[in-house]
């Protein structure tokens, strides 16, 4: 199960059916979980905690420092769960002290080759991220979104849950839940309705988040005066709560409007 050629630091733990590709680095801190793989030249270092049943292409590098001048070395950490599916080139740093210390990765996630996720960042669960994409700093990504091709994310921007982050678009304000974002500069474009059909909405509730999303992009309501109305909708449907707890948690970046 582990190649002849890998260099595994004797107290890396290996959980049992673990496989190690030819010429993988794993080092000291590093802890793996039962049934993942790690494909050729791969190599893992820092504080690096992996679940169960991932699957690790060639040439990732996973536990990296982070790329922050302020960093001197402290023991951070990074964090990725379980059966998630990371292709060739991908790039997760560790975290850092300014910020809770550990970047995540949640379980169930699709990542496409020469993705990055920087320091600090924290990713939720089933998302998808498309070949080169790219996170910054601190970015919080919410569970089933999707982010598609050479998009990037601003440091400290959020990213809410089943959004849709178009081709080539950077964002550099929040997107919140439901909401398609594309084009250069990039701006909100309807919300990710196919994805939701597909993850078991109703129409109804598909309808009620098109009306909370109307409220924040197609009136002329302030960002207070649209939270109210979104309120009523809530009442009545629910599923439209994620949209409304999103605009009322501190946002350091503002919302994309």
């Amino acid at each position: 199960m582990i190649h002849p050629s890998a260099i595994i630091h004797p107290k890396a733990q290996l959980d049992e059916g673990v496989r190690v590709g030819a010429y993988s680095i794993i080092d000291e801190q590093v802890t793996i979980g039962k049934d993942t793989v790690i494909g050729d030249h791969v190599k893992i270092s820092g504080k690096t905690t992996i679940g169960q049943r991932n699957k690790i292409y060639s040439f990732a590098a996973l536990g990296g420092d982070p790329q922050d001048k302020k960093y001197r070395g402290e023991n951070t950490a990074l964090e990725i769960g379980h059966d998630n599916v990371i292709r060739e080139f991908c790039t997760f740093n560790i975290g850092t002290i300014d910020d809770g210390g550990v970047t995540r990765l949640g379980n169930h996630n699709w990542i496409m080759a020469y993705v990055h996720l920087a320091h600090d960042c924290q990713v939720g669960n089933h998302t998808t991220f498309a070949n080169n994409a790219s996170l910054a700093g601190h970015v919080h990504v919410g569970d089933w979104a999707i982010l598609a091709g050479f998009s990037g994310v601003h440091q400290f921007c959020r990213v809410g849950a089943h959004s849709f982050i178009g081709i080539s678009a950077v964002v550099t304000q929040d997107v919140p839940p439901f909401v398609t974002v594309a084009g250069n500069p990039t701006s909100p474009h309807g919300i990710n309705s196919e994805g939701l059909k597909r993850r078991g909405y109703s129409s109804e509730e598909i309808m009620a988040i098109k009306r909370a999303y109307r409220k924040l992009y197609r009136s002329s309501l302030s960002l207070d005066e649209a939270k109210n109305d979104i309120q009523e909708i809530v009442s009545d449907y629910p599923k439209v709560q994620l949209f409304l707890d999103f605009l009322l948690q501190p946002s350091p970046r503002g919302i994309m409007r």
